[in-house]
């Protein structure tokens, strides 16, 4: 159970009973021993400060009056210890190896996304990842981002994506795409341009509020840009003209949804796989796998919809699957490159 922080009242109960402690004694000195106010003070807090190694009262009176005085101001120091050590391990402690940790974790990341902003949007990308289990970690330096990403047991770095540091920090040498989700579009185009700046190949998926910043964190760099006003508009019309064919595109592009064996996944060709050089009807995917291809990208950039069984699959094309998990794994294990080019260490 995590323990509440030394509070202002421990505190006060602290500095009152010593208060207490230098007034009864300087009174009590100075009627007992026969003390001007400045003496009998004195008196008190050397016996305090030494637990009585001073010289020692005359009287009995005195004497009861010194021990007194000693295991009071005893208790009130083990009292302050204790504040100060669980002050300092909740605190000082406690932080530093918090911080230690997740930076351990995030250090052990790699093919992983960041997050950059960690509002709605960026918490609803964070939910498809912990569906699928694809490794991420949040950027953000907002207070509410950073209890809720502690909250919820997400690896974080505490900072902001626009500093080099902190995207390094987030692994971007290692990470797999970035997601500038921040609700500024200023914030967005700076992530974008010092991610491009530190990794030419990361593939970036950024937001923008309008068709103006769209254009602009298109020239930063990003790969993908995406309106979210503009995308619910489009969702919403479509829900009253085609709603059926909206509702199966949410269903099985739902990470975790209703239909969660079904799944779209997108499959690099590459040049020393199998299927490479060869047309989609003679390798029988659908026969061979259960998988169906639904759309090719070629390595042009030119987009086919509909490819046919003639169309041919060269080096770079990316195809576009859908099927059940096991059948998106067949389907990904013919175009797993052939073991015969992969490239073998040298020997020592």
């Amino acid at each position: 159970m995590e323990r509440s922080p030394v509070t202002l009242r421990q505190v006060l109960v602290a500095t009152l009973a010593f208060a207490a402690l230098c007034v009864v004694g300087t009174i009590g000195f100075a009627i007992i021993s026969d003390e001007s106010a400045f003496d009998a003070f004195y008196r008190t807090v050397i016996t305090v400060y030494t637990a009585g190694l001073v010289a020692a009262p005359e009287t009995a009176a005195a004497k009861a009056f010194t021990i007194m005085l000693v295991v009071w101001g005893v208790a009130i120091f083990l009292y302050v210890f204790g504040l100060i050590i669980e002050l300092t391990v909740s605190g000082t402690v406690g932080g530093v190896w918090e911080a230690r940790r997740l930076a351990r974790r995030v250090e052990q990341l790699t093919d992983h996304v960041i997050v950059c902003g960690y509002g709605r949007v960026g918490r609803r990308a964070v939910r498809e990842f912990r569906e699928v289990d694809v490794p991420y970690v949040v950027l953000d330096h907002g207070s509410e981002a950073i209890a809720y990403a502690r909250s919820h047991g997400d690896a974080y770095i505490e900072g902001r994506g626009t500093q080099d540091d902190d995207l390094q920090r987030a692994g971007i040498f290692r990470a797999r795409g970035l997601i500038a989700s921040s609700d500024s579009d200023v914030d967005n185009l700076y992530i974008t341009l010092s991610a491009r700046a530190l990794r030419g190949d990361l593939f970036i998926v950024a937001r923008a509020s309008t068709a103006d910043a769209r254009a602009k964190i298109e020239l930063a760099g990003a790969d993908r840009v995406v309106q979210p006003y503009a995308t619910a508009g489009l969702n919403m019309a479509n829900l009253v003209l085609k709603p059926q064919v909206s509702e199966f595109l949410d269903i099985v592009s739902t990470a975790g949804g209703p239909m969660p064996e079904l799944r779209f996944e997108e499959i690099v060709v590459d040049e020393h796989c199998v299927p490479c050089g060869k047309s989609i009807g003679a390798l029988r995917i659908r026969q061979e796998t259960g998988a169906l291809v639904i759309a090719l990208r070629k390595a042009d950039g030119t987009f086919d919809p509909t490819p046919d069984a003639s169309a041919v699959l060269e080096a770079g094309d990316i195809l576009i699957g859908v099927g059940t998990t096991d059948e998106m794994a067949r389907l990904e294990a013919l175009f797993t490159p052939s073991e015969a080019h992969v490239e073998k260490a040298p020997l020592a």
